[in-house]
């Protein structure tokens, strides 16, 4: 079990900087941020610039934390009725927005993301490969890898499931069907496959991405790969070490492309003079 906090600082040490931080461990999500646009992830992760939820981000996490009481009742054996699910969405999706603050939902659109999140479950639940009686072997775990003998930081990550017969599975929320799946989330599911056998001591017997499409008519797409290969191992190491070389030069340049239309920090990278500050934010 890991944390991704800081800790202590003795008295006499001086602050943690941001920079200090972040190259003591990477994820999978820092990992992607960096490489979409290192201005972004300055402001997400140096800055630590607070944003208001989107919709989809909203809709995604009470999907996600469902599934995952969902999971747990399977690994305990308890039941988990239609009608659970339903009382615990409602309840998850004013919690989730006393936790991350109101999202940004458009004047009246809340009760129609609401009412698509909720047909989204349900379409899961009754299209889902997960057999009734099938165990999980283990349910959002949190686990690292130390990569020191690789000369790159600890990878920290938390596991959605693990399927009876070592599959490992990641939900996702899309507005559309996924295209090449394997390649766009490759650098995450590369980092999973890593965390699995150094938690396990085995190697995966694949992985699965559970897409849940929040199309006019909800969909949920399987997408079944095999374990991670060599070369894909080989290719997260670099895309690690690329992210500590950026740090450390600090690299944060804004990369222009349509990702921008739909970025929180757009108002931020306009305003941008090309300076840079690693003032700890604590």
């Amino acid at each position: 079990m890991i944390t991704a906090a800081a800790p202590p600082i003795a008295i006499g040490e001086r602050a943690e900087q941001p920079l200090d931080r972040l190259l003591r461990t990477v994820s999978a999500s820092r990992l992607n941020t960096f490489h979409q646009c290192r201005l972004k992830f300055y402001f997400r992760y140096v800055k630590r610039i607070l944003k208001p939820p989107s919709p989809a981000l909203h809709v995604g996490k009470v999907l996600h934390a469902v599934l995952q009481e969902w999971n747990k009742a399977r690994w305990r054996k308890e039941p988990f009725s239609a009608e659970k699910a339903k009382e615990l969405f409602d309840v998850l999706w004013l919690a989730e927005q006393q936790n991350s603050g109101p999202p940004r939902f458009d004047q009246g659109n809340e009760t129609a993301e609401h009412a698509t999140g909720w047909k989204l479950l349900q379409t899961y639940f009754t299209q889902t490969p997960i057999a009734d009686g099938e165990r999980p072997e283990a349910v959002e775990v949190h686990v690292e890898a130390n990569l020191a003998n690789y000369g790159l930081p600890t990878l920290i990550g938390i596991i959605d499931l693990v399927r009876a017969g070592r599959r490992v599975v990641d939900f996702k929320t899309s507005a559309r069907t996924p295209g090449q799946a394997e390649h766009q989330h490759e650098l995450q599911l590369s980092c999973y496959g890593v965390l699995y056998r150094d938690a396990t001591g085995t190697k995966e017997a694949g992985l699965e991405l559970h897409h849940l499409i929040k199309t006019k008519t909800p969909k949920i797409v399987i997408t079944e790969l095999d374990p991670i290969s060599p070369s894909q191992e080989a290719r997260l190491f670099r895309s690690i070490d690329s992210y500590v070389m950026g740090l450390q030069r600090q690299d944060f340049v804004p990369s222009p492309g349509l990702h921008c239309t739909s970025c929180e920090y757009f108002a931020e990278c306009r305003a941008w003079t090309g300076e840079v500050s690693l003032d700890a934010i604590l």
